[in-house]
């Protein structure tokens, strides 16, 4: 069952993605790297106050729902009640996402699809190389593990 909600979760997380960025780079262009973001900004694509005004339009109602979803998933569907058995369930979910996001979201999709270019940026690399990602997940490991924290103790506060 575990495998089908991480799945589902996954789904959730390039769905929300997949929503956000349409059919154009352009509407996430806060998550590319700088210079990317300065060149659509130089070429008159879009400006920064855009950039920042879209980037909390998409962060703020994305973590929530993630957050909804596996606040959810752990104490609704799957019944934990205890704080240890939350906590293993929200860091499993959360390092799973963590290694999602960064190999299927950002190698794979953004690697291999031409939703991702933005007109005009096309000789800046965006997508980010193995050793980037590597360091950002190893990162994102060590933030996921208090995280996930957090998350069991609203499980276990509110169900």
């Amino acid at each position: 069952m575990i495998i089908i909600q991480l799945i589902l979760f996954c789904l959730l997380f390039i769905g929300m993605v997949k929503l956000g960025v349409g059919n154009e780079g352009i509407n996430e262009i806060f998550f590319y790297p700088k210079a990317v973001q300065e060149r659509a900004v130089d070429i008159g694509l879009t400006d920064w106050d855009t950039i920042r005004r879209k980037k909390r339009r998409f962060m703020i109602p994305f973590l929530l729902i993630l957050l909804a979803a596996l606040l959810l998933i752990i104490g609704l569907w799957n019944g934990a009640s205890d704080f240890k058995t939350a906590y293993l369930q929200a860091l499993l979910f959360l390092e799973v996402m963590n290694w999602f996001d960064g190999i299927v979201i950002d190698r794979l999709w953004v690697g291999h699809s031409k939703i991702w270019i933005i007109p005009g940026t096309k000789d800046i690399p965006f997508v980010k190389p193995w050793p980037q990602i590597l360091k950002k997940r190893g990162i994102g490991f060590v933030i996921w593990v208090a995280g996930a924290a957090i998350v069991a103790g609203l499980v276990v506060l509110i169900f």
